[in-house]
C-alpha cells in the first residue's frame, strides 16, 4: 500500500488559496478500475481510493505514515512568487509596448 504526501493545487475554479495550505495523504489505487457490465460505470475493489487525510504539516503526515507503516512518496511543490500588478500599469509611461486592444 503506497501513499502520496502533497500539497493540493489552487483549483482553477477560483482565484484565492483556499484549501492549498494543508498537505494531504492519498493511497494510490491497489486495483485497475473496470467498466460495470450493467452500467458501464468503472468500479473499483479498492476502497483505500476514497480516504484522503489532511495535515496541517508536512512532518505530520509523515510521522502519520510512519507510525502505521505506510509507505510514501513525498512529492515537494515549489512556492509560486506572487506577482503584484495593477490595471493602471498598462497605461504607464515606463511601458515598453504601447498599449492597444
Amino acid at each position: 500500500m503506497l501513499a502520496r504526501i502533497y500539497r493540493p493545487a489552487k483549483s482553477a475554479m477560483q482565484s484565492g488559496r483556499a484549501n492549498t495550505r494543508v498537505w494531504e495523504l492519498v493511497f494510490e489505487p491497489a486495483s485497475a478500475r473496470t467498466p460495470d457490465p450493467l452500467m458501464g460505470w468503472t468500479v473499483t475493489t479498492d476502497t483505500n481510493g476514497q480516504v484522503r487525510l489532511a495535515f496541517d504539516t508536512r512532518e505530520e503526515a509523515v510521522a502519520f505514515a510512519g507510525r502505521h507503516g505506510i509507505a510514501f512518496e513525498l512529492l515537494e511543490t515549489d512556492e509560486t512568487p506572487k506577482i503584484i500588478k495593477a490595471y493602471a500599469d498598462n497605461f504607464a509611461f515606463r511601458r515598453r509596448e504601447p498599449w492597444t486592444h
